[in-house]
Formats: C-alpha cells, sequence, structure tokens
C-alpha cells in the first residue's frame, strides 16, 4: 500500500513510524525544513519539504500511483485542499483529513472527504469516559509523548464484537468514539460494538498492537 502523509508534530511521526513497521511505501510531505530531515532520518520513509495542497508537491509525491492521502496539518483549508486535488486530479482512491473545527467536518464530507475526523470531537469523547474529573489531568499531557490514533473496521469475526468497551479491558488504550451508520456515537462503557463499526483507538504506542489484537483478534 502506498501512503502519503502530509503535515508536522508528532502526530505525524507517530502514525508515519505506525505505517512504516508495517511495511507500507510512505511519503511524507512536511513545511518545516527541520522536522523533514528529522522524519528522514527517523523513519523509513521518502520525506518532501512543501505544501502538501500543492499540485507539483502532491505530483513529485507519486499521488497519481497512491492509494491513501492522510491531510493532518492544522489549517483545515489547506487538508481540504489537498484532498481535493488527490481524488480529482490524481485519482487517489481514498482520502483521509483532520479537520481541526469539528463546524467543519460536514462540509468536507459533502465535498467528497472519504474521511473526515476532528480531533476534538474525540479528545472530547474520550475526557467523558473517563469516570473521575481528575483523571482528565493526567490525560492530558499524554497528546506530549507518545500517542497513535488507529481506525479500524470490526468484521463479523473479530472477537469485540457483541463486547462493551469495558468488557475488552484495554490497558493502555481507549475507544474514543464509534463509526456506525455514518453517525459517530460515543464509545461508553457499555456501548456494545456490532460487526461493520469502525473505531477510533487512542493508544500509548506500547500498548497499540496489543489493543489491535485484542479487538480484531491475531489475524491483525
Amino acid at each position: 500500500m502506498k501512503i502519503i502523509l502530509i503535515g508536522s508534530d508528532k502526530l505525524v511521526y507517530f502514525l508515519g513510524r505506525q505505517f512504516a513497521s508495517k511495511g507500507y511505501q510512505l511519503t511524507i510531505i512536511t513545511p518545516n525544513e527541520t522536522q523533514a530531515l528529522t522524519l528522514s532520518r527517523k523513519l523509513k520513509a521518502t520525506v518532501i519539504k512543501g505544501d502538501g495542497s500543492n499540485p507539483i508537491i502532491l505530483q513529485e509525491a507519486g499521488a497519481y500511483s497512491a492509494d491513501v492521502l492522510l491531510a493532518l496539518t492544522a489549517l483545515d483549508q489547506d487538508n481540504l485542499v489537498a484532498c481535493q486535488i488527490a481524488q480529482d486530479r490524481y485519482g487517489v482512491p481514498r482520502t483521509v483529513a483532520l479537520v481541526n473545527d469539528p463546524d467543519n467536518r460536514e462540509v468536507f464530507q459533502k465535498l467528497g472527504v472519504t474521511q473526515a475526523f476532528s480531533a476534538t470531537e474525540i479528545l472530547g469523547s474520550l475526557i467523558e469516559q473517563q469516570a473521575d474529573i481528575q483523571d482528565i489531568k493526567n490525560l492530558l499531557p499524554v497528546a506530549d509523548t507518545e500517542v497513535t490514533l488507529t481506525e479500524m473496521t470490526l468484521q463479523d469475526d473479530s472477537p469485540a464484537v457483541e463486547k462493551t468497551p469495558e468488557q475488552l479491558n484495554l490497558n493502555g488504550a481507549a475507544i474514543a468514539c464509534i463509526i456506525r451508520g455514518g453517525s459517530v456515537l460515543q464509545a461508553k462503557e457499555y456501548s456494545r460494538l456490532r460487526s461493520g463499526d469502525r473505531l477510533i483507538l487512542i493508544s500509548q504506542s506500547d500498548y497499540c498492537a496489543k489493543a489491535q489484537r485484542t479487538i480484531m483478534g491475531e489475524k491483525v
């Protein structure tokens, strides 16, 4: 699978590291020269310094043969433009965009972005799952360390089907939200998971693989 990842900061590094570990062909586009140098040293990936919403840069990144493009910059407009160019000009079959303003998510979907997710909504849902308000203080700094954001779709034979998040006992990880039939649902402890559900999992990097196996089975 060939993936183009646009953005900067630690989210790009963590996702890039996960994709590279799975053997995917990865190209990262980042506007920051220092980070481009750092990522090229740390990851098995092609790293390009530039604007991911620029058609010339996307062409240089090989968008014409990419399977997936992820636009994860801090600017919603840039993420949307990158996804639209990737789809319309280069025929990328799947685009994923970070929506910094939750109010823009519906616009992204209407304009053809395959999947738009709001980090604000995901983190808000995760925080709401905490029974003790004091836990919020311990949760928020995790964003500055090693956090992995993963999407997975439950199959009929997935071990998590018909179970609740509480029954899964995901140490070091949590299901932030459930996407079911086009609706985003809060993943409460008693929410029973169904085949076909798309889950957004937030986990510490060291616990990511174990959490995925608990949810999806040993085939992961």
